[in-house]
């Protein structure tokens, strides 16, 4: 037995480090690495637990391989390759936040990164385009992704986005729900541990009850609400790491003002060539986020880690509680149809991200025709996203 965890965990390290291209491209990997070269589990159970990964919020890949690891060895190996996976990629964002925030460090990140923003904008046009042909089917889809593209732009505030997904999934599931659901209802529930899931919203609570009456000046007041913004940021983030980017634009750049437009681009776009989570992506957020606050180097490492942490913690602790009864779980229709509407919500969400970022580009028609060949290369081609980011670094230098 300790040979096959050391053998999964080397699996996890290669998986790691090799993961380029997102979630689409994650379950390929993971089916090499899982079910392929090594046999830890069969294809239908991996299959299985990527599904039970759509259905819940936070970061797909990450609770697909979190699933296969408590499948393999239970609890401490499924901490454990979390760890591994998240790790390096958010220590390599925590050092590139704390470096960009340098003074003498920005001007050249700045220039380097130029051609990087729109083909940043591309990816995120890509991404919308992509989900929207998938989820928008009918007058139903189309009207909750427009209100949530509306709303998201006028009112720009946090509170937008758990609502409009809440409405959306309602809706969605009220009108292709069937009616004879209530004995699979009653077994599932009466298998959910209470206890279990008030740990998931007592941490939520305890830490926005501290950040609310920590009195601002004191240095612990910014870390904790940065963790509730996170791990409330968590518990409503359905899609993966496409729609982390407008809930943190939205959040961190519209409404907080902790990170500029041009720094949070930066960030994105390095996150792009990086292998691992696209959630990782939150530590250079949290880390820009401790600067703005007037934290030093240590309090900037602190905040890369509370981000991750907080982003993570919900999908971590959902996937842990609920792969124990997910036979049970797949059969409630509520549940499935409900989705129909949470992915609407999610494309309208991405289409108001990516208007917000491209407005700032106006009438730069350089910046426009990078953005355009970016998503037609993506859309076209089997361009991996990390060569285009690659190409925008190497123009910067060069130009």
């Amino acid at each position: 037995m300790g040979n096959k965890r050391l053998l999964f965990l080397r699996n996890v390290l290669l998986f790691t480090f090799t993961s380029f291209g997102g979630a689409q491209a994650h379950i390929a990997l993971l089916l090499r690495y899982f079910v392929t070269n090594v046999k830890f589990i069969n294809e239908d159970e991996l299959l299985e637990l990527n599904a039970l990964s759509q259905v819940l919020p936070g970061p797909a890949s990450t609770q697909t391989l979190v699933g296969i690891a408590y499948k393999v060895g239970g609890l401490s190996l499924a901490i454990l390759t979390f760890l591994i996976w998240i790790l390096p990629s958010a220590a390599i964002m925590t050092f590139v936040g704390i470096s960009y925030s340098m003074l003498d460090q920005k001007r050249k990140f700045i220039d380097i990164l130029e051609y990087v923003h729109p083909i940043a904008l591309g990816i995120v046009a890509y991404g919308a385009y992509q989900l929207g042909k998938k989820v928008l089917t009918d007058q139903v889809t189309f009207f909750l992704a427009f209100g949530a593209l509306v709303s998201t732009l006028i009112l720009r505030e946090a509170y937008v986005f758990p609502l409009a997904i809440l409405i959306g999934g309602m809706i969605s599931s009220a009108i292709a729900t069937p009616q004879e659901e209530t004995q699979v209802r009653v077994k599932l529930f009466s298998n959910i541990n209470p206890k279990k899931l008030g740990y998931f919203v007592s941490v939520l609570l305890i830490m926005a009850i501290l950040g609310g009456i920590i009195n601002r000046t004191s240095p612990f007041s910014l870390p904790i609400r940065l963790f509730e913004n996170f791990y409330r940021n968590g518990i409503f983030i359905f899609g993966g790491g496409q729609v982390l980017v407008p809930m943190l634009y939205t959040e961190f750049v519209q409404m907080k003002h902790y990170v500029s437009q041009t720094d949070f681009l930066s960030g994105f776009a390095f996150q792009q060539v990086l292998p691992g989570p696209t959630f990782s992506f939150t530590s250079y957020v949290g880390t820009l986020s401790m600067k703005h606050g007037g934290y030093g180097f240590n309090g900037q490492l602190i905040g890369g880690l509370l981000a991750v942490l907080g982003i993570n913690l919900p999908g971590l602790i959902l996937v842990l509680f609920i792969v124990p009864f997910w036979d049970d779980l797949k059969k409630i229709a509520s549940i499935k149809y409900s989705l129909s509407g949470v992915n609407a919500v999610t494309v309208g969400f991405i289409a108001a991200a990516f208007i917000m970022l491209a407005i700032p580009m106006k009438t730069n028609v350089l910046f426009i025709a990078i953005m355009f060949c970016s998503f037609m290369l993506l859309n076209f081609t089997k361009i991996n996203p990390t060569i285009l980011v690659l190409v925008g670094i190497i123009m910067g230098y060069l130009i």
